[in-house]
């Protein structure tokens, strides 16, 4: 079979319409869904075989650029430290930039996944990938300018927000596209966000591996190794987005995305139209509204349904974020060999790669876990790190005297926070490739129209659970400073 052959059955047989009858949906609705879940579902080829492995890899590079924002300026951490050192802000920046962060991409992707049948998704993205650019490019500036920490701290909170709000556009437009690819796109996109963690604290490493050798671990840096590190990593994230650009131009080209994200392009140019047609005293704009009330008891509708795979995915990242990275960057090498900020750089990378191979293995089906239940009661046991982190070599600064850690180990420190990651990206991805998944997930009954949508509200939970998780990491900081989180 030829390629183009291959990718025109690719197009022919995705999600085809499920005949609608009183057998669809049983009386006993209930036990058919969990005797479904109770078995691992055959993969079909019309998701995961015939998909175009090209589609796959834009994919995986837009996954990258949905999470780059964020990833980079959390590995930049240790540079805006150095910057606020002395400021009385420092010890409570990763909270704040967290929270800031998270709570703007949880108020904008909220707006972002209302319109997002209003807005044609490749312009959503062109115009997000173009504005993370701009703001990307500030950063990298940031480095040759010096100014007050208040300023500096007031520049980043802004600059984190404003990327957030870019980046919930293109997560929004990305995710409704790749869902309707399958779940094959879906675990490409989600190992692209986490592959880019890695590709990034990776650079982070190796800058600080060569700003400290030869150095003592007491050597107190005068901020310019954090300085060029944080330089090389934005300007090769600036020109990472720029390349994303191109491969997403490329994408909206290929015949396979016009014929099958064709629904969502002309849903975005009818509601356009309907809108303006509102301008003037015509009938339509009864019907606008009405339409868009509709979207709304959609959504409404999915979210329901998917209730559990939502709260599945929220929880990971509740969970994450409360100890990551607020709590993790606090813990110190037991070694007094280490240098301190080597150790920071190289507990990021472990973390990332953790993330990034679980989100890899779900793209083997052995691997795969269809079941609601089982995917909730995986993201409910991640609780189980919070304690297993307080154990570690955790800094306290309200205690005179340091005492020994219950767990005093480097190497196991490090084997959990790569446990953690790796559930983190295994359990997250189970979630958002199940959630929007027709022959895996009972609750949407075969509604093909029912799949963006599903994707996108699970988007927003998962999004949700960074902004619960970040105004966690407050309280879980005062239990280990056992202080004031928000001055100490």
């Amino acid at each position: 079979m030829t390629i183009a052959r291959a990718r025109s059955l690719s197009i022919d047989v995705l999600y085809r319409p499920i005949p609608q009858g009183p057998e669809t949906v049983p009386l006993d609705q209930d036990q058919v869904e969990e005797d479904i879940e109770s078995s691992q579902p055959r993969i079909t080829p019309s998701t995961d075989i015939l998909v175009d492995s090209r589609i796959k890899w834009i994919h995986f590079i837009l996954g990258c650029s949905v999470l780059l924002p964020w990833n980079v300026i959390i590995t930049a951490t240790p540079y805006f430290l150095k910057r606020l050192a002395g400021s009385g802000i420092e010890h409570t920046f990763s909270s704040y930039l967290s929270t800031t962060f998270t709570a703007a991409n949880f108020i904008i992707l909220a707006h972002a996944t209302v319109t997002s049948k209003h807005t044609s998704p490749s312009k959503r993205a062109r115009i997000s990938i173009v504005w993370l650019v701009v703001l990307t490019s500030f950063l990298v500036f940031s480095t040759f300018f010096v100014s007050t920490p208040g300023l500096f701290f007031t520049f980043v909170l802004i600059n984190g927000a404003a990327q957030a709000g870019a980046g919930s556009y293109l997560q929004t437009a990305v995710i409704a596209v790749a869902s309707l690819f399958g779940p094959a796109a879906v675990q490409a996109m989600m190992a692209g966000q986490a592959a880019v963690a890695v590709a990034v604290s990776g650079v982070q490493v190796m800058s600080a591996a060569a700003s400290t050798w030869g150095k003592a671990s007491s050597y107190t840096s005068d901020g310019s190794a954090e300085e060029r590190s944080a330089f090389i990593f934005f300007t090769l994230s600036t020109l990472f987005l720029v390349a994303s650009a191109g491969a997403h131009a490329w994408l909206i080209d290929m015949p396979a995305y016009k014929a099958i994200a064709a629904p969502l392009e002309q849903q975005a140019a009818k509601a356009h139209h309907a809108a303006l047609d509102t301008i003037t005293p015509q009938p339509l704009v009864s019907r606008g509204r009405s339409e868009a009330g509709d979207d709304r008891r959609q959504a409404i509708r999915v979210a329901k349904a998917n209730i559990i795979y939502e709260v599945a995915v929220a929880y990971v990242f509740l969970i994450t974020l409360a100890v990551y990275p607020p709590i993790t960057t606090s813990i110190m090498p037991v070694n007094p060999e280490t240098h301190p900020l080597l150790f920071s750089s190289i507990h990021f990378l472990v973390f990332n790669i953790g993330d990034f191979l679980g989100r890899y293995i779900c793209s083997f089906p052995i691997f795969l876990v269809w079941s609601r239940k089982r995917i909730l009661g995986m993201s409910l046991a991640r609780t189980l790190f919070i304690p297993l982190f307080l154990m570690c070599n955790v800094q306290r600064p309200s205690l005179m005297v340091t005492s020994t850690p219950i767990i005093n180990s480097d190497f196991i420190f490090m084997l959990i926070l790569f446990v953690f990651g790796w559930s983190n990206g295994y359990v997250s991805s189970l979630c958002m490739m199940s959630a929007p998944s027709i022959e895996h997930n009972p609750r949407l009954k075969g509604r093909v129209e029912d799949v963006d949508v599903a994707a996108t509200v699970a988007s927003f939970c998962l999004v949700g659970g960074l902004v619960l998780g970040s105004i966690a990491s407050f309280a879980v900081k005062s239990a280990v400073c056992q202080c004031n989180p928000f001055t100490a």
